[in-house]
């Protein structure tokens, strides 16, 4: 976990220098708080927010003022600066801030729609796994598991990368995400690594690639 701090002329970002011009800018968010923080605001937004009487509507979206005063009230030194600065700092797109709404993007274990987020429009998607649960994948399909979605990778690399935080010897499987979207699946465009599904039907998993 890495420092926030802000460069006068580019923003927000993480890390000692500015990822446009190096500059070495104030420190607005310490690391430990930015953990902390960032794990209570993805909670909130995927996963309890009716715990916290914030309603979320078809697709994802909260109130950003009635958001902002439920993290005010568990880490004082949050204000609208600090929750802005790791927002827009974020480098995985966690988050949406538009207008006055917030959202998480993806990692949803509650039930949203997203259904004002684009289309992806790639022929092939990756699904990084073990060898173990790969046998049942390709039987049964790939459903989303403690999720809303699946959540696909549109490289290979990303897809092993991902695998490999739960296993040491990642099976790959290959989508065929064109022929899936003829058919009626929706792909769900999160940024350039991620992708959503309800689920991908076993007749379109291409194949295991093996690393």
């Amino acid at each position: 976990m890495e420092d926030i701090r802000v460069c006068p002329d580019h923003g927000f970002y993480r890390g000692i220098g500015c990822d446009i011009c190096g500059f070495e800018g104030e420190i607005v968010i310490k690391r430990d708080r930015v953990e902390r923080l960032g794990k209570f605001i993805s909670g909130v937004l995927r996963h309890f927010p009716d715990k916290f009487g914030l309603e979320m509507d078809e697709n994802g979206w909260v109130e950003f003022e009635k958001l902002l005063k439920t993290v005010s009230k568990r880490y004082r030194w949050a204000n609208r600066w600090v929750v802005k600065a790791l927002i827009y700092s974020d480098r995985k797109g966690r988050y949406e801030l538009k207008g006055e709404k917030i959202r998480a993007r993806y990692g949803h274990s509650v039930d949203v729609r997203l259904d004002d987020m684009p289309d992806a429009d790639e022929e092939t998607l990756y699904y990084g796994t073990s060898e173990e649960e790969s046998i049942r994948l390709l039987e049964l399909g790939i459903k989303p598991v403690n999720q809303t979605y699946v959540h696909l990778s549109t490289t290979l690399e990303k897809s092993e990368e991902v695998a490999r935080l739960r296993t040491d010897e990642p099976i790959i499987l290959e989508v065929d995400a064109k022929k899936a979207r003829e058919n009626g699946v929706r792909f769900i465009k999160v940024n350039e690594h991620i992708v959503l599904a309800r689920e991908v039907p076993p007749e379109y998993i291409k194949q295991e690639i093996r690393l």
